[in-house]
């Protein structure tokens, strides 16, 4: 199993200092966040978005994922749906193009407007609406569990992965966002060949706040032996923040984890 990191904690770090990063810490796998005021945003046209992948493939760094959402798919605003979706969208062709297997998506958050069932067919008819662009370039949407007042249990994640009913539709699992209150086991156990990839973090339950990897609560050994038995053997991806000597130290910590 390939360890990397996310660029969702590198900030606006340009391509060639990731994967210097990369190459220092001994990251295989890398998740790329395209965004306005950095050197890869979602304007870029093919011919440089296929630049990037070349960079990555010589450096034998494999792009597992990208992130390039804006907006919130549980808006009651179908306006901000639409635009949500056409992020999206935008980002399944990009990963298309970076012959990418797979793209980061948060829901957005759950507002108090309207009802909780309104928001969860909104959902649902979006990611829908989606599966034939994600079939057409050949990339999973992964749908990350996080602190958004909604898909709060392994149970409602799969249901609602379910009911869109789509191979191209699955789970991005956060490994600590649901610790406050459940336990990554449960969830992959729940989710099994749904979970299409996978963020590392942890979290310390007596502090509620998250922490190090290695320094909080998570059963690591059972989480990499769960992860295993549901036939999971993509890259796994943390998203921990640190300077570069921290980011090197983590890349340890992985590889401390995966042999567990």
């Amino acid at each position: 199993m390939k360890i990397g990191v996310t660029q969702i904690i590198l900030g606006n770090m340009s391509i060639d200092d990731t994967i210097d990063l990369c190459r220092a810490a001994g990251y295989q796998a890398v998740e790329l966040t395209f965004r306005d005021g950095k050197d890869i945003h979602v304007d870029l046209d093919d011919d440089h978005i296929r630049a990037v992948a070349k960079k990555f493939y010589e450096a034998d760094i494999e792009i597992t994922s990208i992130t390039a959402l804006k907006g919130s798919l549980l808006s009651s605003d179908s306006s901000e749906r639409v635009e949500a979706a056409k992020s999206v969208e935008r980002a399944l062709e990009i990963a298309g193009t970076l012959k990418t297997g797979a793209i980061l998506v948060h829901p957005g958050q759950l507002s108090v407007q309207g009802t909780y069932q309104q928001a969860w067919d909104n959902l649902v008819g979006t990611l829908r609406d989606l599966v034939p662009v994600a079939e057409r370039y050949q990339v999973a949407i992964g749908l990350e569990n996080v602190w958004n007042k909604f898909l709060l249990s392994p149970k409602e994640m799969r249901e609602i992965v379910d009911e869109i009913n789509s191979d191209w539709v699955g789970v991005y699992l956060d490994t600590a966002n649901m610790m406050a209150y459940g336990y990554p086991e449960h969830w992959i156990r729940e989710l099994g060949n749904r979970i299409k990839r996978v963020h590392l973090k942890d979290f310390n339950r007596g502090e509620h706040r998250f922490v190090n990897l290695l320094d909080g609560d998570t059963d690591w050994s059972t989480v990499m032996r769960e992860l295993r038995s549901v036939g999971y053997t993509d890259s796994v991806i943390h998203e921990v923040g640190g300077d570069r000597e921290a980011q090197i130290d983590l890349a340890e910590r992985m590889r401390k984890i995966v042999s567990m």
